[in-house]
């Protein structure tokens, strides 16, 4: 499937979205907006790893949330993501969240 066809697929399901002056803006649009920030703050500087640094970035807070909601369960925190309870783990331990 193309990046157009699953956009197109996902503009039929809700989005995730945060509160930007009393409007909600898709957390794609603030990725987006972050990104531009960044790489304008490097001033002709050269930018590596972007794709880890967004991971971490998001990834983090992520599992955090999520542990909050499900008040520590991993079983839920891991159905809610999506992943396996060991994958979870993983990367509890690696944000030092466990």
């Amino acid at each position: 499937m193309t990046m157009d066809a699953l956009l197109a697929q996902e503009s039929n399901k809700p989005h995730f979205s945060v509160a930007k002056n009393k409007a909600t803006e898709p957390l794609r649009e603030c990725v987006r907006d972050a990104l531009a920030s960044y790489f304008k703050q490097l001033d002709g500087h050269s930018a590596a790893n972007i794709y880890q640094m967004v991971l971490a970035e998001v990834e983090q807070p992520l599992l955090d949330t999520v542990m909050s909601h499900t008040e520590g369960n991993q079983t839920r925190a891991a159905e809610i993501l999506g992943i396996s309870r060991s994958t979870l783990r993983k990367k509890l331990a690696l944000y030092d969240l466990d």
